[in-house]
């Protein structure tokens, strides 16, 4: 599978002062339990997401001056974290106007799509995506397009939730597990509206072997090598699982696939024109 990371159980703040990320036990009882209140206290959940992903992003390459593309990077949380990191920050969401009619800050942050990113090939340093992929009807496509904007020795890391684990319906779950349009009519009967993440229309059924398939293609046509497979959450004991066909779309909740770029370019893509605002040095 390519090169392999381990995390220090014993890590200690470096001469900066910042603490490395530590994939414990006590870390993932943390999380789950933020995790709880994500719907009633959603700024303590984010917030502390934000902190925990740049650590564990943190792990695998240096972020101070890295220029980090964020690929559904939301409301203010990430780019607070990844600016304070030192990356020079720039996020992507189809929602940005929403962001800002809403009064969230968008500083950095420019509209676009995951599958026709309106950025310059090779342009970033680290192209970073979390719990978007489940969101797109073609997840290949907005794999490939992380790829291609990446600069040959950089970083991607995709994160995201497979359609068998206990959250893979998100507000439908667990009931997702007995069909997706059928817990979206029970949450519409139980609810009276229809659940934000709807089946097949902004959540699709992805999973870990889909995303595995993926990335074995691209590290045959010399695109990518994979640097790890994890699942995001757990501590380091439990990572096996995400090496285990079947068992991780079950229990590894958060499925990730850290890859190196290499030196070989990915094949042009046409682009879509980028939005006012935007970068000019990494947008087209």
């Amino acid at each position: 599978m390519g090169e392999m990371t381990g995390q220090d159980e014993t890590a200690k703040p470096d001469e900066t002062g910042e603490v490395p990320h530590r994939a414990t036990l006590g870390r993932s009882v943390e999380l789950f339990r933020t995790f709880l209140v994500e719907q009633t206290d959603p700024d303590r959940f984010y917030s502390l997401l934000a902190v925990d992903s740049v650590r564990q992003l943190g792990s695998y390459v240096d972020l101070a001056g890295a220029r980090l593309l964020d690929v559904g990077g939301g409301p203010g949380y990430f780019s607070t974290e990844f600016r304070r990191a030192g990356a020079t920050y720039l996020g992507l969401d189809p929602a940005v106007g929403d962001f800002a009619a809403a009064g969230a800050a968008v500083s950095g942050m420019v509209r676009g799509s995951g599958t026709a990113l309106p950025i310059r090939s090779g342009s970033v340093d680290v192209c970073y995506s979390s719990n978007v992929l489940e969101h797109v009807p073609t997840p290949e496509a907005m794999l490939d397009e992380m790829v291609r904007v990446t600069r040959p020795g950089g970083t991607v890391f995709v994160s995201f939730t497979p359609w068998l684990s206990p959250w893979g319906g998100h507000e439908t779950s667990p009931w997702h597990l007995l069909g997706g349009d059928r817990a979206r009519r029970r949450y519409l009967r139980r609810n009276g509206r229809e659940p934000k993440n709807r089946f097949q229309e902004s959540l699709f059924p992805v999973s870990a072997a889909r995303a595995m398939r993926w990335a074995r293609a691209g590290r045959r046509a010399g695109e990518v090598t994979v640097v790890d497979v994890l699942p995001r959450y757990h501590p380091r004991w439990a990572c096996w699982v995400a090496r285990v066909p079947g068992l991780r779309e079950m229990l590894t909740w958060n499925f990730t696939v850290v890859l190196r770029r290499t030196e070989q370019p990915a094949p042009a893509v046409a682009q879509e024109d980028p939005v006012q605002g935007s970068l000019s040095d990494v947008t087209r």
